[in-house]
């Protein structure tokens, strides 16, 4: 399914370029220095001040609009029911493709709405550390499957988000070790009652209707988001992406990856392209493109990794 599809004038986006969204932000903005906006990004991933001014301060702006509009709902139900319950974390999704550049989007997301005039806590968990272990993975014989539905605890991730939806103090979230490839045994990741919870991962929009599930992981969600790009984009940066690594990370003898360090630029990228053909195209088509459509904003992406065009679910 085309942006065309979904933003057609009788579908349910509205469209807006990034001058327009731009626009739209009247009065959130913040000066992050240079060491702040370096830390955001990932390899590969360019970020400037404009991008964060011109897409993620409206957003965060947006956003903002949205929880103070679900906190005044729940001081409402509170007085309905004459309770004095504790609000819950707002939780935002971000799901897309691998190499598309969800984790920058999610750690800018992250610091734009900390900056916010109340100053709220905003936790990151990324469902990366939600896959199963190697060791299981291997037993099931579909290591070659991780990021594929089957390779995620489902069963944990959806316990999280219950828990944070039932206002649970804490709750301890496995750390998954992209240099090891796996997930870490003895350490965690615990969060505890944050104001704004972002969880980002391919695989947070999907519905996995073949196994009867009832609930799903969206279902938790106050909103979502949805990476976007062209794919032959998002393929040309995971190759652009692998190539890096194999000259920095994949040099550590600690690195899972290790064996691919003695390629040459050609070979990585011959590597690159097969993995990409054999594990994420299919992923892409399979799992993650078709629940694009059931984000609540889509941020669409140009050939050179900056926000192009926003779409947003009519309200």
């Amino acid at each position: 399914m085309s942006l065309s599809t979904v933003s057609a004038a009788n579908g349910p986006f509205q469209s807006f370029n990034r001058a327009e969204w731009r626009d739209l932000n009247g009065h959130f903005s913040y000066d992050l220095t240079a060491h702040e906006i370096d830390n955001l990004h990932a390899l590969n991933e360019p970020l400037t001040i404009e991008e964060i001014n011109d897409v993620y301060f409206p957003l965060a702006h947006l956003l903002d609009i949205l929880i103070q509009k679900n906190k005044d709902t729940h001081t409402h139900v509170n007085g309905f029911f004459k309770k004095n319950t504790q609000t819950l974390p707002y939780i935002i999704g971000i799901a897309g493709s691998v190499a598309v550049g969800k984790s920058t989007t999610a750690r800018v997301l992250q610091k734009v709405l900390s900056l916010l005039p109340n100053k709220p806590k905003v936790d990151l968990v990324t469902t990366d550390g939600f896959l199963y272990p190697n060791k299981t993975l291997v037993a099931r014989n579909i290591l070659n499957r991780k990021g594929f539905p089957e390779s995620y605890d489902t069963k944990l991730l959806l316990n999280f988000l219950s828990a944070m939806k039932s206002g649970e103090e804490s709750f301890e979230v496995p750390v998954y070790s992209h240099m090891e490839y796996d997930v870490l045994e003895t350490e965690k990741q615990i969060i505890t009652r944050p104001d704004i919870l972002i969880v980002e991962g391919i695989n947070v929009l999907q519905v996995d209707s073949n196994k009867g599930n009832h609930i799903f992981v969206s279902d938790y969600f106050n909103y979502s988001i949805y990476v976007d790009a062209q794919e032959t984009d998002i393929m040309d940066w995971y190759v652009n992406r692998f190539e890096s690594l194999r000259a920095t990370a994949f040099q550590n003898t600690n690195s899972y990856f290790h064996r691919f360090a003695d390629m040459n630029q050609e070979e990585s990228k011959v590597m690159a392209t097969q993995i990409w053909n054999e594990i994420n195209r299919p992923n892409l088509h399979e799992n993650i493109l078709p629940t694009r459509s059931r984000a609540d904003l889509i941020l669409e992406k140009g050939s050179h990794h900056f926000v192009k065009n926003i779409h947003v679910r009519k309200i």
